[in-house]
């Protein structure tokens, strides 16, 4: 199955949702917040640089819940809705 390519709109979306999760990571290292919400630090680095900018439903659930991060939020954040 080929993917459509992404437009602008999900680049600038995954870039917004990658710095709050940067953000949210604070001073804790990639690898440990990876380990605790199930996923390799290289997935973690992908999505926080944009490299991966529409991620699972279930991974950003993950993620939401190790770094005590509001779905909400970043709900809004991806619709542009909250400054990043």
């Amino acid at each position: 199955m080929v993917r459509p390519p992404l437009t602008q709109l999900d680049r600038e979306r995954g870039h917004r949702l990658g710095t709050l999760l940067r953000q949210a990571r604070g001073t804790r290292s990639m690898a440990e917040v990876a380990a605790a919400a199930g996923l390799s630090a290289e997935t973690l680095r992908k999505i926080e640089t944009g490299r991966i900018p529409t991620p699972a439903f279930f991974t950003v659930a993950a993620l939401a819940q190790t770094l005590g991060v509001s779905l909400d939020v970043l709900a809004e954040v991806r619709a542009g809705e909250h400054a990043a």
